[in-house]
């Protein structure tokens, strides 16, 4: 059984659970968990630490949990009227859709705090578990995730450079992904020097998945893509901001950059991390050539 299907089936056994007369609070914390996904982020973290000690890899699929619950909180906040009001996501109407606003912010508030309840209680020393916390927590709130959202929200109809635009995206999208790859390194002990060159691949990445996502949104409608399509009209998205050709030459270069980084680890990460991206690296290719021939 490979990594993936272990971790589906980690998480398929281990729902959220919650004793409550609510109609469907706990069908509501569990939807968009169970409506799939790539499961990019917690792969990542699971991958490097089957590289360095396939032993923690049973020990960390709580850890894996709580950062692909952190994420799904924050698609569900995303996909906010407020926010960019989407109608799908993974295949399957948005929460906010499917119950109500209001059942989609709490829901959204309870699975992010959960993550960390996750982390916890984690069968890992609690000095890992201390340093796993700090750093969702840097990445996701102040300092991360939610610095990009308010940047992406604030400055809508208002262009901005490219180099503000990277540091939006680096924010929004990138930290938690370098954080993924972190976090598996944190698990397994590896030295900070390692630690560094994980989060400033996992940098690049992110913004490779960011210029990804804005050409899919551009090209492809709702059913190719899984998720709502055509949202980005009035944001600052690589698109917008350098054309479809142009967007595309910066995935090229981001993709051909970091295949370069990948031969600098261990043969043992370089080895997971080429699996794990083979597929994803020159995606937009894919993407611009199937929704393109429709």
């Amino acid at each position: 059984m490979d990594l993936l299907d272990r971790f589906e089936e980690y998480l398929r056994s281990h729902p959220i659970q919650v004793e409550s007369f609510h109609p469907h609070y706990q069908e509501a914390l569990n939807a968009m968990l169970r409506a799939g996904g790539k499961r990019f982020r917690p792969l990542l973290l699971l991958q490097i630490v089957d590289a360095i000690n396939p032993l923690l890899v049973p020990s960390s699929m709580p850890v894996a949990l709580a950062v692909e619950i952190f994420h799904t909180y924050s698609l569900i906040h995303d996909d906010l009227p407020v926010m960019d009001d989407a109608a799908l996501r993974r295949g399957e109407p948005t929460l906010h859709r499917r119950y109500d606003e209001l059942t989609a912010v709490l829901v959204g508030d309870a699975l992010n705090t959960h993550a960390f309840s996750l982390l916890s209680d984690a069968p890992l020393s609690p000095d890992t578990k201390s340093e796993l916390v700090h750093t969702l927590a840097k990445n996701g709130g102040v300092e991360g995730m939610v610095h990009g959202q308010i940047l992406d929200c604030h400055f809508e109809n208002h262009p901005l450079s490219i180099e503000q635009l990277t540091i939006l995206h680096k924010n929004k999208t990138a930290k938690l992904i370098a954080a993924s790859l972190q976090m598996g390194g944190i698990i397994v002990d590896l030295e900070e020097r390692t630690l560094r060159k994980l989060y400033d691949f996992g940098l690049d990445l992110g913004l490779l998945f960011q210029i990804q996502d804005d050409i899919i949104d551009a090209v492809c409608t709702q059913e190719e893509a899984g998720k709502s399509t055509q949202k980005d009209e009035h944001k600052n998205s690589f698109v917008n901001l350098l054309g479809l050709e142009g967007a595309c030459v910066r995935a090229q270069d981001l993709a051909k950059s970091l295949e370069e980084m990948l031969t600098s680890f261990d043969p043992k990460i370089q080895k997971a991390l080429k699996d794990l991206l083979q597929e994803y690296l020159y995606r937009h290719q894919k993407f611009i050539k199937d929704c393109n021939g429709r």
